[in-house]
Protein backbone atom coordinates (compact mmCIF):
# COMPACT_ATOMS: atom_id res chain seq x y z
CA UNK A 1 0.00 0.00 0.00
CA UNK A 2 0.97 3.42 -0.58
CA UNK A 3 2.49 5.36 2.16
CA UNK A 4 0.40 8.93 3.75
CA UNK A 5 0.24 10.73 6.53
CA UNK A 6 -2.10 12.40 8.64
CA UNK A 7 -1.66 13.69 12.23
CA UNK A 8 2.29 12.57 12.78
CA UNK A 9 0.70 9.56 14.45
CA UNK A 10 1.67 6.02 13.87
CA UNK A 11 0.27 2.95 15.13
CA UNK A 12 3.05 0.38 14.65
CA UNK A 13 2.22 -3.38 14.33
CA UNK A 14 5.22 -6.09 13.94
CA UNK A 15 4.43 -9.39 11.60
CA UNK A 16 7.28 -11.78 12.18
CA UNK A 17 7.98 -15.09 10.69
CA UNK A 18 7.00 -16.38 13.99
CA UNK A 19 3.43 -15.57 13.38
CA UNK A 20 0.97 -16.72 11.37
CA UNK A 21 -2.36 -15.60 9.03
CA UNK A 22 -4.30 -16.36 12.12
CA UNK A 23 -2.43 -13.75 13.82
CA UNK A 24 -3.05 -10.84 11.15
CA UNK A 25 -6.63 -11.82 10.58
CA UNK A 26 -7.42 -11.33 14.77
CA UNK A 27 -5.61 -8.35 14.56
CA UNK A 28 -7.24 -6.62 11.41
CA UNK A 29 -10.66 -8.07 13.09
CA UNK A 30 -9.90 -6.43 16.01
CA UNK A 31 -8.80 -3.14 14.38
CA UNK A 32 -11.36 -2.67 12.28
CA UNK A 33 -14.20 -3.78 14.43
CA UNK A 34 -12.74 -1.14 17.18
CA UNK A 35 -12.54 2.60 15.97
CA UNK A 36 -9.54 4.30 17.27
CA UNK A 37 -11.30 7.58 17.38
CA UNK A 38 -8.45 8.74 16.09
CA UNK A 39 -6.83 9.77 12.52
CA UNK A 40 -3.68 7.80 12.42
CA UNK A 41 -1.36 5.71 10.29
CA UNK A 42 -1.28 1.97 10.35
CA UNK A 43 2.58 0.81 9.72
CA UNK A 44 3.50 -3.11 9.43
CA UNK A 45 6.43 -3.62 10.23
CA UNK A 46 7.74 -6.91 8.58
CA UNK A 47 10.69 -8.89 10.14
CA UNK A 48 12.84 -11.69 9.33
CA UNK A 49 10.08 -12.64 6.47
CA UNK A 50 11.04 -14.02 2.71
CA UNK A 51 9.19 -12.48 -0.20
CA UNK A 52 6.43 -14.99 -0.48
CA UNK A 53 5.97 -14.95 3.63
CA UNK A 54 5.17 -11.22 3.02
CA UNK A 55 3.35 -11.63 -0.44
CA UNK A 56 1.22 -13.81 1.79
CA UNK A 57 0.22 -11.63 4.46
CA UNK A 58 -0.08 -9.03 2.28
CA UNK A 59 -3.03 -10.37 -0.06
CA UNK A 60 -4.51 -10.45 3.45
CA UNK A 61 -3.97 -7.03 3.96
CA UNK A 62 -5.12 -5.87 0.74
CA UNK A 63 -8.35 -4.22 1.40
CA UNK A 64 -6.52 -2.34 4.26
CA UNK A 65 -4.91 1.15 4.23
CA UNK A 66 -1.47 0.79 5.92
CA UNK A 67 2.51 2.04 5.15
CA UNK A 68 4.61 -1.20 4.12
CA UNK A 69 7.60 -1.29 6.18
CA UNK A 70 10.08 -4.37 6.05
CA UNK A 71 12.89 -4.50 8.10
CA UNK A 72 15.84 -5.62 6.25
CA UNK A 73 17.72 -6.38 9.61
CA UNK A 74 19.00 -10.30 9.26
CA UNK A 75 19.61 -9.89 13.35
CA UNK A 76 16.59 -11.05 15.23
CA UNK A 77 17.16 -8.36 17.99
CA UNK A 78 13.64 -9.17 18.84
CA UNK A 79 10.30 -6.61 18.61
CA UNK A 80 12.58 -3.89 20.46
CA UNK A 81 14.93 -3.83 17.65
CA UNK A 82 12.68 -3.45 14.98
CA UNK A 83 10.49 -0.70 16.81
CA UNK A 84 14.00 1.27 16.81
CA UNK A 85 14.33 0.98 13.03
CA UNK A 86 10.89 2.39 12.87
CA UNK A 87 11.18 4.83 14.81
CA UNK A 88 14.31 6.17 13.20
CA UNK A 89 12.44 6.88 9.85
CA UNK A 90 9.62 8.41 12.38
CA UNK A 91 11.15 10.48 14.67
CA UNK A 92 8.88 13.14 15.04
CA UNK A 93 6.19 10.72 14.92
CA UNK A 94 4.02 9.27 18.02
CA UNK A 95 4.26 5.95 17.82
CA UNK A 96 2.41 3.45 18.99
CA UNK A 97 4.23 0.02 19.08
CA UNK A 98 1.99 -3.24 19.48
CA UNK A 99 3.97 -6.77 18.84
CA UNK A 100 2.35 -9.35 16.43
CA UNK A 101 -0.22 -10.83 19.29
CA UNK A 102 -1.81 -7.51 20.36
CA UNK A 103 -4.69 -5.83 19.13
CA UNK A 104 -7.13 -3.16 20.07
CA UNK A 105 -10.39 -4.01 22.41
CA UNK A 106 -12.20 -0.82 23.11
CA UNK A 107 -13.49 1.64 20.78
CA UNK A 108 -11.34 5.04 21.05
CA UNK A 109 -8.62 3.68 22.31
CA UNK A 110 -5.82 5.18 20.63
CA UNK A 111 -8.25 9.22 21.03
CA UNK A 112 -8.35 7.99 24.96
CA UNK A 113 -4.39 7.07 24.95
CA UNK A 114 -3.36 10.51 22.79
CA UNK A 115 -5.66 12.59 25.30
CA UNK A 116 -2.81 12.28 28.19
CA UNK A 117 -0.02 12.22 25.99
CA UNK A 118 2.47 15.64 26.02
CA UNK A 119 6.27 16.19 25.46
CA UNK A 120 8.23 13.75 27.39
CA UNK A 121 5.89 10.87 28.21
CA UNK A 122 5.71 7.51 28.12
CA UNK A 123 1.76 5.53 27.56
CA UNK A 124 1.42 1.96 28.57
CA UNK A 125 -1.28 -0.27 27.72
CA UNK A 126 -0.11 -2.69 30.93
CA UNK A 127 2.84 -2.60 33.49
CA UNK A 128 3.66 -4.80 35.98
CA UNK A 129 5.59 -5.10 39.49
CA UNK A 130 7.20 -8.54 38.88
CA UNK A 131 10.69 -9.20 39.27
CA UNK A 132 12.72 -11.92 36.99
CA UNK A 133 15.74 -11.50 39.87
CA UNK A 134 12.83 -12.20 42.46
CA UNK A 135 10.87 -15.28 40.30
CA UNK A 136 14.04 -16.79 39.57
CA UNK A 137 14.08 -20.10 41.97
CA UNK A 138 16.26 -23.09 42.34
CA UNK A 139 14.15 -25.94 41.46
CA UNK A 140 16.92 -28.99 41.58
CA UNK A 141 19.87 -28.94 43.96
CA UNK A 142 22.21 -30.32 41.31
CA UNK A 143 21.78 -27.29 39.50
CA UNK A 144 22.57 -24.51 42.36
CA UNK A 145 25.73 -23.69 40.31
CA UNK A 146 24.09 -22.85 37.63
CA UNK A 147 21.47 -21.24 39.47
CA UNK A 148 23.58 -19.11 41.78
CA UNK A 149 25.67 -18.09 38.50
CA UNK A 150 22.40 -16.97 36.91
CA UNK A 151 21.46 -15.16 40.28
CA UNK A 152 24.78 -13.18 40.45
CA UNK A 153 24.00 -12.00 36.49
CA UNK A 154 20.19 -11.38 37.02
CA UNK A 155 21.21 -8.94 40.25
CA UNK A 156 23.39 -7.06 37.87
CA UNK A 157 20.80 -6.39 35.31
CA UNK A 158 17.46 -6.26 37.52
CA UNK A 159 15.83 -4.97 40.81
CA UNK A 160 14.42 -7.27 43.54
CA UNK A 161 10.27 -6.80 43.23
CA UNK A 162 8.56 -4.17 43.01
CA UNK A 163 10.12 -3.89 39.98
CA UNK A 164 7.22 -1.57 37.94
CA UNK A 165 7.88 -1.50 34.75
CA UNK A 166 5.88 -0.78 31.34
CA UNK A 167 5.78 -3.85 29.74
CA UNK A 168 6.22 -3.72 25.84
CA UNK A 169 3.80 -5.17 24.55
CA UNK A 170 2.06 -2.61 24.05
CA UNK A 171 3.30 1.05 24.81
CA UNK A 172 3.46 4.81 23.15
CA UNK A 173 6.02 6.91 22.81
CA UNK A 174 7.75 10.07 20.87
CA UNK A 175 9.72 8.23 17.81
CA UNK A 176 13.02 10.16 18.94
CA UNK A 177 12.37 9.49 22.32
CA UNK A 178 12.61 6.08 21.50
CA UNK A 179 15.82 6.46 19.89
CA UNK A 180 17.60 7.77 22.37
CA UNK A 181 16.81 5.10 24.71
CA UNK A 182 17.54 2.26 22.75
CA UNK A 183 20.29 3.11 20.03
CA UNK A 184 23.16 2.01 22.57
CA UNK A 185 21.55 -1.29 23.39
CA UNK A 186 22.77 -4.70 22.19
CA UNK A 187 19.71 -7.12 21.81
CA UNK A 188 21.09 -10.74 20.73
CA UNK A 189 18.63 -13.18 22.88
CA UNK A 190 15.84 -12.98 25.38
CA UNK A 191 17.35 -12.30 27.91
CA UNK A 192 18.67 -8.99 26.53
CA UNK A 193 14.90 -8.49 25.72
CA UNK A 194 13.63 -9.06 29.15
CA UNK A 195 16.29 -6.70 30.03
CA UNK A 196 15.57 -3.77 27.94
CA UNK A 197 11.79 -4.13 28.94
CA UNK A 198 12.36 -4.49 33.18
CA UNK A 199 16.01 -4.02 33.76
CA UNK A 200 17.61 -1.60 35.69
CA UNK A 201 18.65 0.40 32.92
CA UNK A 202 15.79 -0.80 31.40
CA UNK A 203 12.77 1.22 29.16
CA UNK A 204 10.70 2.80 32.42
CA UNK A 205 13.86 3.11 34.73
CA UNK A 206 15.52 5.14 31.96
CA UNK A 207 12.48 7.65 31.55
CA UNK A 208 12.06 7.64 35.08
CA UNK A 209 15.62 8.97 34.95
CA UNK A 210 14.78 11.41 32.38
CA UNK A 211 11.98 12.57 34.70
CA UNK A 212 9.05 11.70 31.76
CA UNK A 213 5.73 11.61 32.83
CA UNK A 214 4.68 7.65 32.65
CA UNK A 215 1.03 6.68 32.83
CA UNK A 216 -1.12 3.41 32.08
CA UNK A 217 -4.50 4.39 30.19
CA UNK A 218 -7.03 2.31 30.60
CA UNK A 219 -10.69 1.98 28.68
CA UNK A 220 -12.07 4.68 31.14
CA UNK A 221 -9.44 6.90 29.58
CA UNK A 222 -7.88 7.75 33.52
CA UNK A 223 -4.40 7.94 33.38
CA UNK A 224 -2.52 5.83 36.26
CA UNK A 225 0.74 6.82 37.56
CA UNK A 226 3.55 4.17 38.82
CA UNK A 227 1.90 3.87 42.23
CA UNK A 228 -1.90 2.97 40.50
CA UNK A 229 -0.67 1.53 37.81
CA UNK A 230 -2.70 -2.39 39.44
CA UNK A 231 -5.45 -0.63 40.20
CA UNK A 232 -6.31 0.03 36.19
CA UNK A 233 -6.95 -3.23 35.88
CA UNK A 234 -5.24 -3.47 32.90
CA UNK A 235 -2.71 -6.74 33.51
CA UNK A 236 -3.29 -9.67 36.25
CA UNK A 237 -5.56 -7.56 38.84
CA UNK A 238 -9.57 -8.49 39.52
CA UNK A 239 -11.28 -9.43 35.96
CA UNK A 240 -9.05 -7.01 34.13
CA UNK A 241 -11.53 -6.05 32.53
CA UNK A 242 -10.58 -2.37 31.65
CA UNK A 243 -7.78 -3.10 28.92
CA UNK A 244 -7.56 -0.83 25.94
CA UNK A 245 -5.53 -3.49 24.31
CA UNK A 246 -4.99 -7.22 24.70
CA UNK A 247 -2.12 -9.21 24.29
CA UNK A 248 -1.11 -12.75 25.01
CA UNK A 249 -0.37 -12.30 28.19
CA UNK A 250 -3.83 -10.12 29.30
CA UNK A 251 -5.80 -13.21 27.30
CA UNK A 252 -3.37 -16.54 29.37
CA UNK A 253 -4.71 -14.76 32.40
CA UNK A 254 -8.53 -14.70 31.34
CA UNK A 255 -8.59 -18.05 31.10
CA UNK A 256 -7.04 -19.25 34.30
CA UNK A 257 -9.36 -20.62 37.42
CA UNK A 258 -9.64 -17.92 40.41
CA UNK A 259 -7.24 -19.46 42.42
CA UNK A 260 -4.50 -19.30 39.31
CA UNK A 261 -5.26 -16.11 38.80
CA UNK A 262 -4.75 -15.02 42.29
CA UNK A 263 -1.15 -16.23 42.02
CA UNK A 264 -0.79 -14.33 38.44
CA UNK A 265 -1.79 -10.99 40.67
CA UNK A 266 0.46 -12.16 43.42
CA UNK A 267 3.51 -12.28 41.11
CA UNK A 268 3.09 -9.04 39.25
CA UNK A 269 1.82 -7.57 42.33
CA UNK A 270 2.34 -8.69 45.54
CA UNK A 271 -0.02 -8.61 48.46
Amino acid sequence: MRSFKVNKILVCYLLTKFDNKKTLLNFIYNYKKNNSGLKHNLLICFKLLNSIQINSFKNILSNIEYIDYIDNSKLNDYDLGSYMRVAQKYPSFIILFLNSHSYPIRKNWLKKMLSHYKNKTLIGTTASNESLLTSLKLKRFYKFFSYFYKLLKYKKKFNPFPNPHIRTSGFLIKGSDYISFIKNKKITNKEDAWSVESGINGLTNYFKRKKYNIFIINSDGLKFTESSWKLSETYNYLKQSKSLISDKHTRKYLKLSLSKRLIASYNSWGS
